[in-house]
């Protein structure tokens, strides 16, 4: 899902604003998203007296809340659910004095400081340092069954979830080095993997080819796609057609997705640096987007991680590269 509403002329700040009324709020930090990213920077802005304002975005948590059970972030011996772990650190976050609020970032200029941002197409916030942590959101296919079991068998990270279907029959969708690198990571850990590969080959490097076809416990699937997931409470199989239109079954209880994901940067491109996928360039060490005093931290900068532990030490690292600015500028 989406983090951002788009709209148009989004690198004519005018069009923008046209809508808005009454004065511009201003803030000295304002956190834009609410996952271990953007919790951790507020939690330490808040700690180093930078007032900030957090704005949750569309999914408030981020895409941990879609996650039941999360046993590898450190703290947590017996494991927590996504939800509850993003509710510690909102709450940490708050307890120093962040302001958290319900709103999605609709545009933005930040041509010059203070940053402009617009806030559900109707509020304008002037912010001397902006930090970006809206993540980035993993591709589904699009099926009914995948929203329905989401949590319950469908799962976009095989190294968050892979643990839970020790020994069991899973499945992972892709065919690129993403798809093959969770694959032989599953098949350390599970009984049988299938790769559903939609193309009559793998786009992924040919070492990581080697590794999948080497693997025994890993069936490659080519030239087929996934049609329907089955289950009651869970995920109990897939339905998927060949390149003949012929419908075949599979036993699994794990779906696993690895066929991209994509950075929630759309509306920050006029402005911030992004590569060819759309993941915000920092400077190599920082958090540091092309615009001084604006930073970005987590998935929306990350595309080889993606996991909350380094999105939340981001967060860390853009928090303290803030205050080094502000402090800088005479405005911390």
């Amino acid at each position: 899902m989406s983090f951002f509403k788009k709209m148009e002329n989004l690198d004519t700040p005018q069009s923008s604003n046209s809508a808005l009324t009454g004065e511009a709020e201003k803030v000295k930090c304002l956190i834009i998203g609410s996952g271990p990213a953007g919790y951790t920077a507020a939690i330490y802005a808040a700690r180093a007296n930078l007032s900030p304002v957090v704005y949750e975005g569309i999914q408030p948590g981020g895409q941990l809340t879609t996650t039941t059970e999360i046993e590898n972030f450190p703290g947590y011996p017996s494991g927590v659910t996504g939800t509850e772990m993003m509710e510690d650190l909102k709450k940490q976050a708050q307890r120093f004095g962040t302001e958290v609020r319900f709103g999605i970032a609709t545009s933005v200029d930040f041509s010059k400081r203070p940053f402009k941002v617009v806030i559900d197409e109707n509020k304008l916030i002037e912010a001397q340092v902006v930090i970006i942590a809206t993540g980035a959101t993993a591709k589904y296919l699009g099926l009914e069954s995948e929203e329905k079991f989401k949590g319950s068998g469908v799962s976009a990270c095989a190294t968050c979830d892979g643990f839970f279907y020790r020994k069991q029959d899973v499945a992972v969708v892709g065919g690129g080095d993403t798809a093959c690198e969770e694959a032989t990571y599953l098949a350390n850990l599970c009984n049988k993997v299938y790769m559903i590969v939609r193309k009559p080959f793998l786009r992924a490097s040919k070492a990581m080819q080697e590794r999948v076809f080497n693997t025994p416990n890993i069936t490659v699937l080519f030239e087929h796609q996934t049609k329907e997931l089955i289950g009651k409470d869970a995920v109990e199989g897939a339905l998927l057609t060949n390149a003949k239109g012929e419908l075949v079954k599979i036993d699994i209880t794990g779906f696993f997705l690895a066929i991209g994901h994509h950075p929630n940067s759309d509306i920050f491109k006029p402005y911030v640096n992004t590569d060819e996928a759309g993941y915000i360039i920092t400077k190599p060490g920082t958090s540091q987007t092309n615009i001084p005093g604006v930073f970005a931290c987590g998935d929306v900068q990350d595309k080889n991680y993606r996991q909350a532990i380094t999105a939340a030490g981001s967060g860390c690292m853009a928090a303290l590269d803030a205050e080094r600015f502000l402090g800088e500028h005479g405005l911390a």
